[in-house]
């Protein structure tokens, strides 16, 4: 792999990175939560991913390798939300499936820091691409942003699995949520960024 292949997505990505997604979060715990019906999840969380996707996009803080296998959606400082919902995704969920998005949305932001940060909010893999390790490269651009800002960076996860996998990549559990189901925020503070970054750019 070589780093032409990570790109920033464009709207022409839209289509791949929402088939990723949907693909690679069918057994996530945060998505069968929000969107439990097998035969509906495939149309609601596609809604759902097209959402964050449309409202990111322009910031280009997107980065995908394969235009859409694998992705990274991060939001800047500036772009970090209250976790209200818009009305283009109220308009394509039912008001139950809504409910709960509002409400983890609403969790999740109440144990995020007040002082800036860069936010990894999604960061996914088509299975047919798994094992490549580009969740972690496009992941590493996100962090790169991050540090260039000093800042630090920060993500949340509600499967255990993953806790023990960002940890082996410098994230440290800093809260639990218990409601509306167990999620773990983690983080990389701005210091272990910039010594990450320079012993990249040595390797």
């Amino acid at each position: 792999m070589t780093a032409s292949e990570i790109t920033v997505a464009t709207p022409a990505d839209r289509g791949r990175v929402i088939d990723s997604l949907v693909a690679a979060f069918v057994d996530d715990p945060v998505l069968t939560f929000l969107f439990p019906e097998k035969s509906t999840y495939p149309q609601h969380a596609a809604a759902f991913f097209g959402h964050l996707f449309d409202k990111r996009v322009g910031r280009e803080t997107i980065w995908t390798i394969g235009r859409g296998a694998s992705v990274a959606i991060w939001e800047p400082p500036a772009a970090v939300e209250n976790g209200s919902s818009d009305a283009d995704l109220a308009a394509q969920l039912p008001a139950d499936a809504l409910a709960r998005v509002r409400a983890y949305d609403q969790a999740v932001h109440a144990a995020l820091p007040a002082t800036p940060f860069w936010y990894l909010g999604v960061l996914g893999t088509h299975p047919n691409y798994a094992g490549r390790r580009w969740g972690h490269a496009v992941m590493r651009e996100g962090l790169r942003r991050a540090a260039a800002d000093d800042l630090p960076a920060v993500l949340e996860t509600s499967n255990p699995g993953n806790v023990e996998v960002y940890r082996r990549a410098g994230w440290e559990v800093v809260r639990v949520v218990t409601e509306p189901l167990p999620t773990w925020i983690m983080h990389q503070s701005a210091r272990q960024l910039r010594t990450a970054d320079l012993l990249v750019g040595q390797s």
